[in-house]
């Protein structure tokens, strides 16, 4: 138990049985009446976001998450099997929990899984992750950076808009969050 005084982001707090995590905090110490904390909570599970005001001071029930870094096995068809890194652990991750961190998994990728009460809730990737072109159509001469994109096709078969020149085999940089291309890696 806490109260709504000790919040930080990415707290997790259980509200009605389910769990959020906390996006953004504010206390509020208006001019007359009580103090009280409007916070911005995120479905840990559901993923929606609501707005919830809390009075000053008030307890609130924590949830104790477990996040450790795990290494990406394979997929064995029924879900994403990740390896702890400190005990070797292995734990089958659901493909509704992994969501679209699928398409930038490869084998031996570094994520971090939350868990609560031993069941997975959810995968923070890195910001971005390095992946080759394994399909584009070749660039004509003349193609420059400002030119414009074309599709390209990554090593996990994801798809993203790359600039004309680049070709098959070259390694790119890939936000993991909005999956766009971020720049050229040179080895």
């Amino acid at each position: 138990m806490a109260t709504t005084n000790d919040l930080k982001n990415g707290m997790v707090l259980v509200i009605d049985g389910q769990l959020w995590s906390v996006v953004e905090f504010q206390h509020v110490k208006p001019g007359k009446g009580p103090a009280f904390v409007r916070t911005k909570l995120k479905g840990v599970t559901s993923g929606k976001v609501v707005s919830k005001t809390f009075n000053a001071g008030v307890k609130v029930e924590t949830a104790n998450v477990d996040r450790r870094d795990m290494q990406y096995l394979y997929n064995d068809g029924t879900g994403f099997v990740f390896m702890d890194t400190v005990d070797y652990e292995q734990l089958t991750v659901p493909e509704d929990v992994v969501g679209e961190a699928a398409n930038f998994l490869l084998e031996g990728s570094e994520a971090i899984v939350a868990m609560h009460d031993g069941l997975p809730l959810y995968l923070d990737m890195p910001a971005s992750v390095v992946m080759e072109i394994t399909h584009t159509d070749p660039g004509l001469q003349g193609d420059r950076s400002s030119a414009g994109t074309k599709p390209a096709t990554i090593e996990t078969g994801y798809q993203i808009q790359v600039p004309l020149f680049l070709e098959t085999g070259t390694k790119v940089k890939v936000d993991t969050r909005s999956g766009e291309y971020l720049g050229r890696v040179n080895d």
